[in-house]
């Protein structure tokens, strides 16, 4: 019997800890099972074993420590789990404590026995349970619905999909917006379990998980599992049980935390919406791409790989053009309704001429008017919240600005605060100037906040809604916002991003793109190709069924290159031009980058510390580190904060220059004056 363990705790700290395993439960001990363990000041904290083995620490000096307790009967993670856990922890360079803390709900990491369902019954608490006959056809099955019909165009993808398999087990599906790639997907997902394989379905978002499973449960019943961060712990906690016992759900429909979940015979994944930047982690780490974890864990288990989208990730498509994945077109709309009629609006032009009616166009209001009328449904899209993204003082020029963070504090109208969006800090709108104590104070911008009042004013016999974070902070928020939108109780629904992605709405005529150039004054290489996204994206939610809908693009810059490509909805003509400024400036898919973030409360300490990792890095990679530089927001929670960018080509190897980047951070950081510092990476940052 193994008379110590290796055990993954989960804090920031790397490498594995080492415990003594008493006799009495050496038998109980096993690979992937909950232990109850001393650590540092604490009492005890809730550790997963990875490794039994009878090497004591060579320091005979050390000290080490009995295990308290062994929590599980059976592993509650499984070896691919843990295998996948260190390779996240490996190329997103953070420890592998930290991707136990992010993977598991937080309910199986307390000092309670879990409730997995005992084998061969298959029914977790609050689950239905979930019949696997994987001999007969789906299609007409007792209890699940008739697979849909396809159209001609979509029974060529889906016999393109298939074939393209035979060659790469990754598939990218480019197709227009409401060309029906759910239908596809759902007759793959039909065939892989048929097969007796698991699926599993990333959303970028938790707002389209809503209309997806109602559309996936009247086909597939109690098969279909929902994992993601608006339910509740318990129902979570549940889910992975249920995942562990012999009557798993065949498919899971989740955001990128699913990517975690225990699958047992995984054969097929998509990754709908592929190109969302949601699907990437940006705080706390692991900073990891769910997108690109899923490539990963479905390799592992030999299984295939569909990325859907109508507007691919230049990346992605890069990788399809140059054959490493493969490629498959839907080029026309279910039915073969027209994709909308987009028409530019002068909003530079139409100020000069004070046209304007707050954020309105003239012509904007006419639509919206007809659509009414007719009884059709309106969606403006405006990408920030909140009523005024900043107010100031008409005499002195004053602005309230966060005391904690960098920047401006976002008006909220109806709360009567002003909000800052990157700390959460609040205080009341203020009366006057405290500068100057001149009371006129002026808003500048529109958020959603402030649309949704205006167009209340121009129709105010219209039933309107608001879709953003302030407006979705429950599951139960969101999902009343999107069935009243799509039941036709709502006419006129106003939204920042979240309404351009993925959503069906089959009565939406009219869609007004309020300020097209705000996506484009971002200080990143992305940018370009985010806004041809996101404009496309929300564009597609018009005129999805019987007639071609109508958008209203106002723009400060109608003559930019990327308006008249969004018009033609022209995706290949904004990749080529991108694509030749990458190859010129070496940015991905042409290099790999590496983001280094130093931060520190005082601003000579972090100064100090991002020049010393600058040179040292310089030493190492010498022109390919560029920086260190402020970031457009340079003070978050009191931290200042200095980044270093790093772009390696392709041809190096990675790994190692990885680790050399978590060495070199310990030896900084284990110096007194950082000794209160924070470094980390950001890896493939989005």
């Amino acid at each position: 019997m193994a008379a110590f363990v290796d055990v993954i705790i989960p804090v920031p700290l790397q490498g594995l800890f080492t415990y003594a395993l008493p006799v009495g439960l050496q038998k109980q001990a096993q690979a992937g099972c909950r232990v109850v363990v001393p650590f540092g000041n604490k009492r005890s904290t809730t550790g997963i074993i990875v490794r039994l083995h009878d090497n004591p620490p060579t320091d005979p000096t050390v000290n080490v420590k009995d295990i308290m307790e062994i929590v599980d009967e059976e592993p509650c993670i499984l070896p691919s789990q843990l295998s996948l856990w260190q390779w996240i922890a490996d190329y997103y360079v953070c420890s592998i404590g930290e991707v136990f803390k992010a993977a598991v709900p937080a309910k199986l990491r307390k000092q309670a026995k879990a409730s997995i369902p005992d084998k061969g019954k298959g029914n977790a608490k609050g689950q239905a349970s979930s019949q696997n006959s994987y001999t007969l056809p789906l299609e007409g099955e007792q209890g699940y619905g008739v697979l849909p019909e396809l159209s001609p165009a979509q029974s060529a993808a889906l016999a393109a999909i298939k074939e393209n398999w035979k060659a790469h087990p990754v598939c990218l599906l480019h197709g227009v917006t409401s060309s029906g790639k759910t239908e596809v997907y759902i007759h793959l997902i039909a065939e892989a379990i048929a097969q007796g394989k698991q699926v599993l379905y990333l959303l970028p978002e938790i707002v389209l998980t809503s209309q997806l499973t109602d559309r996936l449960q009247a086909v597939f019943g109690d098969r279909l599992g929902v994992y993601h961060s608006k339910f509740t712990d318990v129902q979570r906690s549940h889910v992975w049980q249920r995942q562990l016992s012999d009557k798993p759900f065949d498919i899971i429909v989740g955001v990128r935390s699913s990517v975690f979940l225990p699958f047992q015979r995984l054969g097929l994944v998509i990754v709908d919406e592929e190109h969302e930047v949601n699907f990437k982690q940006q705080e706390p780490a692991p900073r990891y791409n769910a997108r690109n974890v899923a490539l990963i864990m479905a390799s592992r288990f030999k299984a295939l790989t569909l990325l859907g989208t109508a507007t691919p990730s230049f990346e992605s498509y890069y990788l399809a053009r140059t054959g490493k994945y493969g490629l498959v077109e839907l080029n026309e709309r279910y039915g073969q309704v027209q994709l909308p009629r987009i028409e530019i609006v002068d909003v530079k032009e139409l100020r000069r001429k004070r046209l304007m009616n707050g954020a309105f166009s003239q012509r904007l209001i006419e639509e919206i008017r007809l659509a009414l009328d007719t009884h059709q449904q309106v969606i403006l899209f405006q990408n920030r919240r909140g009523y005024a993204p900043q107010v100031q003082c008409h005499v002195c020029g004053w602005v309230p600005t966060c005391p904690r963070c960098d920047v401006p504090m976002t008006m909220h109208a109806r709360s009567g605060m002003m909000t800052c969006h990157y700390c959460g800090y609040t205080v009341p709108v203020p009366n006057q100037c405290p500068a100057c104590e001149n009371k006129d104070l002026r808003q500048h911008g529109f958020g959603t906040e402030r649309v949704e009042e205006d167009i209340r004013k121009l129709f105010p016999e219209a039933r309107i809604a608001r879709m953003d974070l302030d407006t979705t902070t429950t599951r139960q928020a969101y999902e009343q916002i999107i069935h009243d939108f799509a039941n036709g109780e709502t006419d006129i629904l106003v939204g920042t991003q979240m309404v351009t992605k993925g959503l069906d709405f089959e009565n939406v005529s009219v869609v007004g793109i309020l300020s097209a150039d705000t996506m484009l004054n971002q200080p990143d290489f992305r940018a370009y190709e985010r806004s041809f996204q996101m404009m496309a994206q929300v564009a597609g939610r018009a005129g999805r069924r019987a007639r071609q809908g109508t958008v209203i693009l106002q723009t400060m810059n109608k003559e930019l290159p990327l308006i008249a490509q969004v018009v033609a909805n022209d995706y290949g003509a904004a990749y080529h031009d991108q694509m030749l400024e990458r190859r010129q400036f070496a940015y991905p898919p042409f290099t790999r980058l590496v983001v280094v973030y130093v931060k520190h409360r005082q601003l000579s300490t972090v100064e100090a510390l991002a020049r010393e990792v600058t040179v040292s890095l310089r030493q190492l990679l010498g022109t390919r580190v560029l920086g260190p530089d402020e970031p457009p927001v340079g003070r978050v929670h009191n931290l200042y904060i200095r980044r270093i960018m790093l772009k390696l080509e392709n041809r190096l190897p990675i790994s190692s220059i990885k680790e050399q980047l978590s060495n070199l951070r310990n030896q900084l950081l284990a110096q007194k004056p950082y000794a209160s510092a924070t470094i980390f990476f950001d890896v493939d940052p989005l």
